[in-house]
Order: structure tokens, then C-alpha cells, then sequence
């Protein structure tokens, strides 16, 4: 599917009507309404090639390698972090980060994708797609911070969880549903914070938050670009039109009232200045961990689920 090919094609079919309308044999046939059909379909191209290209850099940007990770935010925004390994029943999975610190002197808890900063670890975080022993370790740290009655702050970065086979034999489906059951039922302010990519249910399952907020270059969809372009049009070459279609910038995602809040990155990307992204992340963090705390246990749980529960509906 190439939609330049396609205005190609019509523009020689614009220039046709031209030639058409000056010939004498059928100067008497109206060719107005065929003229103006033609001119809307390339304006509708055009315009749907501009939105593809402005969320196409958006997924560029959110996979970008010297974006922040995880890491660099817990360490520009937190005191004394201290992480937790293993899920008590299989192993470590070092593709999810999880344990407690404090910001501003007040303990939280904190899980999250770790992608990592260099192809070496990449590899070793398996690019951030966690196996179920990262959610089940998930999990256990949300059940310590709901003991302790510690706010909980997820930071999403993943193009999803991983599809291998063997994750799959070890519980994979099961591990995510019981992630997404377990933090629906938290009594707990859970704020969620995508930084980079947000790929499916391997997102989802970290992403149930009392309070959502996207970084402005982010990304969070139920396919990758890539994966919705081969699965409708059979071609990867259609990704920049998939990207468009799946309305998973932070800009589509706050009019469609998926997510609560967009943080504004510095000039060109978080990149560029990761400590001031931090900054005004950790700022906004602090905020709504004041305001949500103020709320009783009950009614966290409730907000949580008509969250949910509202989304998928037009008027």
C-alpha cells in the first residue's frame, strides 16, 4: 500500500478529466462531480499522510535509544532505592525493575519496564518484554506496598511482553490477567507513568493506575505499528499509516480520555535534557501522590474501576 503512488495515480486521472472536458465530441458531459471527487480523495490522502508522519516521529522518538530509561529516572527522582529479585516460584526476570525509595522523604513503591541503555543490555533485559516471573515479581511488591500503605508508581517502557514459547509454557497469559486483577483490587494510590513505548497486554499489566500520564513523546497501543500494518494491508511498509490508525500518541489518547495528564518534554524529546524531564515529572509525581493519599481506601478501588469500565464508549 503506497498512498503517494495512489495520489500519483489520481492526479493523472485530474489531468485526464482536464483533457476530457476540451474535446468536443464531450463537451456536452458534465465531468464537475467526477473532478471534485477526485480532488477531495488526494486532499483526504494528503491529509491522512500528514497525521501518519506526525505520529510516526512520535513512535520514532518513544523508541529512540538515548531516551531515559527507567534507571535514569529512578535515579534523577528518588533517594534510597532499594530493588527487589524473583517471584518466589521461578526465577528473577530483569526485564521489570521493581522495589521502594523514597521522593521528598516519602516512601512509595516502584515497578517498571527496563529496557536498557546499550545493546548488552538489551539482550540481558530480554529489550524490556518481561517473562510471567517479572509480573508475579510485580505483584509481590504491590502486595508488600499494600501492607506497608505505600503509594505505588509504575513507569511503562515496553513494545510488549515477551511472545516467546517458552514464556508462554511458563504461564504468560495467566501471569498478565492476574497482574491486571491484582492492581484493579489495590487499595493503594497507583499512579502509572508511560516514558517510552507502551505495547499491549505487556503494558496492561502494569497499567491499571488510579492516575495515567503520558510523557509527550510516548506511545501506548494494543499492536505495534508494525504489527497492525502486517496483520490489515499484509505489508510492514504501512506501518506510518497503522501508526495513525491506532491513535496511540499522548495527544489522541487524552481526547479519547484513556490517560489523565501529558507531560511536556524538554525542546526535541526527554533525550535532550533528561534531568529537567525529570524535574517536571517528579514535581507532578509529588503532587498527585498529596492529592491521592487524601482518599480513602475504598474509594481509590472504585475510581480505579469506572476508569476502566468508561472506556470504549461514544456519545
Amino acid at each position: 500500500m503506497n498512498d503517494n503512488n495512489d495520489v500519483k495515480i489520481l492526479t493523472t486521472n485530474l489531468e485526464k478529466v482536464s483533457i476530457f472536458r476540451k474535446l468536443n465530441m464531450l463537451s456536452k458531459l458534465n465531468f464537475r462531480n467526477v473532478k471534485l471527487r477526485i480532488v477531495s480523495s488526494i486532499k483526504s490522502i494528503r491529509r491522512e499522510n500528514r497525521l501518519a508522519g506526525r505520529a510516526w516521529k512520535i513512535v520514532e522518538l518513544s523508541r529512540k535509544e538515548e531516551r531515559p530509561k527507567i534507571k535514569d529516572y529512578l535515579e534523577l527522582m528518588l533517594d534510597d532505592f532499594i530493588p527487589l529479585s524473583g517471584d518466589r516460584l521461578f526465577g528473577e526476570d530483569k526485564s521489570i525493575l521493581a522495589g521502594f525509595g523514597k521522593i521528598n522523604n516519602k516512601s512509595i513503591a516502584v515497578i517498571g519496564h527496563n529496557k536498557g541503555k546499550n545493546l548488552k543490555e538489551r539482550v540481558e533485559y530480554n529489550f524490556g518484554m518481561p517473562n510471567p516471573q517479572g509480573y508475579r515479581k510485580a505483584m509481590r511488591v504491590m502486595s508488600i506496598a499494600e501492607r506497608l500503605k505505600l503509594p505505588l508508581i509504575t513507569i511503562i517502557d515496553t513494545p510488549g511482553a515477551n511472545p516467546a514459547i517458552e514464556a508462554e509454557d511458563l504461564g504468560q497469559a495467566s501471569a498478565i490477567a492476574n497482574s491486571i486483577e491484582f492492581m484493579f483490587k489495590l487499595s493503594i494510590p497507583v499512579i502509572t507513568i508511560f516514558i517510552g513505548e507502551g505495547g499491549s497486554g505487556g503494558a496492561l499489566a502494569l497499567a491499571i493506575g488510579n492516575h495515567i500520564i503520558m510523557l509527550e513523546n510516548s506511545t501506548y497501543s494494543v499492536i505495534s505499528p508494525e504489527g497492525c500494518a502486517a496483520i490489515l494491508w499484509k505489508e510492514q511498509d504501512a506501518a506510518r499509516k497503522a501508526s495513525a490508525m491506532l491513535r496511540l500518541t499522548a495527544k489522541d489518547l487524552i481526547e479519547l480520555k484513556v490517560i489523565d495528564k501529558i507531560i511536556r518534554e524538554p525542546l526535541g524529546g526527554a533525550h535532550n535534557s533528561p534531568e529537567r524531564a525529570a524535574k517536571i515529572l517528579k514535581k507532578h509525581i509529588e503532587n498527585k501522590i498529596e492529592e491521592l493519599s487524601r482518599i480513602r481506601c475504598e474509594e481509590l478501588v472504585k475510581m480505579r474501576y469506572e476508569k476502566f469500565e468508561s472506556f470504549g464508549f461514544y456519545e
